[in-house]
Order: structure tokens, then sequence, then C-alpha cells
């Protein structure tokens, strides 16, 4: 595990995509193509700007996505595909984006989706951390043990009120129950992890995620086990483990 702690947001996001871009370039160097997964969420903006900012050849990396709610169409604020394309598909030229439609039969998309991905090494996970310490919408207590690369899952509390307290939601209340998401297995099985976990607000799950040993009622503690974890903080989200 590596930690990089930055002064602001917009550093650790610059510092974030620099990795990202060089795990993909090596990757493009040595096969001629490269996978890429993207997280969303208002911790992603800086990383998510400063990547579209560097030297990469997207015409040979295919990008998949996290998790997306059900039965939320991709109009609404809150959709995830509506934020991946509007913040970045739309502005690069990737292979191919596979997106999480939900809107139709869900058996057929986990399959179809589980088959593309299984099928290629991942090189890079672009992985966030919760307020609750979730990675994708595995939220406490995450299943550790599925072989399933895309599973359903419900929603708690915790995230529900990180989802509205974001703005994307008016209320709690009006966040899905349920949601597709890549499982905890899948994304351990990505070359490399890059986590991008800035503001304050994420300081208690960085402390909770590097102060504790790996339990699936903190889901991202098992980020510790992969060989090449790298956690980017700022000063804010890493007062979670500085203090005493």
């Amino acid at each position: 595990m590596i930690i990089s702690v930055s002064k602001t947001p917009e550093e650790l996001g610059s510092a974030a995509a620099r990795l990202v871009a060089a795990k993909l370039n090596e990757a493009v160097v040595e096969r001629g193509e490269a996978s890429l997964i993207l997280s969303t969420g208002s911790s992603q903006f800086e990383t998510l700007n400063s990547l579209l900012k560097e030297n990469v050849e997207w015409n040979k990396i295919d990008i998949f996505h996290l998790d997306e709610y059900i039965d939320l169409h991709i109009t609404h604020i809150a959709s995830f595909r509506k934020y991946i394309r509007e913040r970045f598909i739309d502005h690069i030229n990737c292979r191919k984006f596979y997106s999480i439609d939900t809107e139709g039969d869900l058996s057929e998309l986990i399959s179809y989706l589980s088959s593309e991905i299984c099928r290629r090494q991942v090189d890079v996970g672009l992985i966030g951390i919760g307020e609750n310490a979730h990675i994708a919408f595995n939220d406490p207590p995450a299943d550790f043990d599925t072989k399933e690369a895309f599973i359903t899952v419900k929603l708690d509390e915790r995230c529900k009120l990180q989802q509205a307290g974001e703005g994307w939601f008016k209320t709690p209340r009006d966040v899905p129950d349920k949601a597709v998401s890549m499982s905890v297995d899948r994304i351990m099985q990505c070359r490399t992890i890059v986590s991008a976990v800035p503001h304050l607000i994420k300081a208690e799950a960085v402390g909770l995620v590097l102060k504790n040993k790996i339990t699936n009622r903190i889901p991202a503690s098992i980020l510790k086990k992969h060989p090449d974890f790298n956690l980017f903080l700022d000063q804010n989200s890493a007062s979670g483990f500085m203090t005493s």
C-alpha cells in the first residue's frame, strides 16, 4: 500500500490522474490495449478533470463503471451513467464504454457485463471510498466471498445519507433501495487500484480503513490486501488517521 497526502483536492486529483495514465500507457505498450474502471461521486471530480488532461491513447482503452441504481433513469441527475458520460466519456474517444443500463433485464445485463469484464485484464481500478467505507455499492457488511463479477445489492442508510448529502437527491428517502454493483472480488482483480479520497467528510472512513483489521464491516479495508493499492488523500481526509 502506498499513501500519498496532498495539500488540496486539486493536487490530489493531479497526482492520482498521473498514476492512472502511467499505468494505462504501460498496458498499451505491453498489450496494445488497456481496461479501466471508473467510480463516481463528488470525490472524483478533481481526479477525472485531471485525467482528461493526461496524454492517453483512449481509442485503445475499454472503460467500465462500478455501479448504478436500479429504477433510476439515465436522465436523473444522480445517474452514474449520466455522470460518467457528461464528465468523462463524452470528452474522449475510448474504444468502448460498458454502461450499467439497469432499465432492462437485470439478469441479462449482469451476465453480459460479467462476461465482458472477466475475459480481460483490468489494468486500473479508480475506486472511491464512501463515507461508510463502501467500495462501489458494497455497503457494510460487504460480501467478500461471492465470485460473481456484478451483483445486486441493497443500500444501507449511511450510504443513502451520503448520496443526499452530496446533492444528488433531495432526501435520503428519495435514494433507490437497490443497485447493481461490481463485486469486491472483481474489484480486487484489478492490476492496480487507485483510490482518490479527498475532503474532510471522508476522514472518518479513511481512519477506519487504516486503523483497523480487514473486515467486511469496513469494506474498503480489504484494499489493503491488494499488491498495488495506491491511496491518495488530501490534508483533510488524512486527518482521520494522522490524529491519535
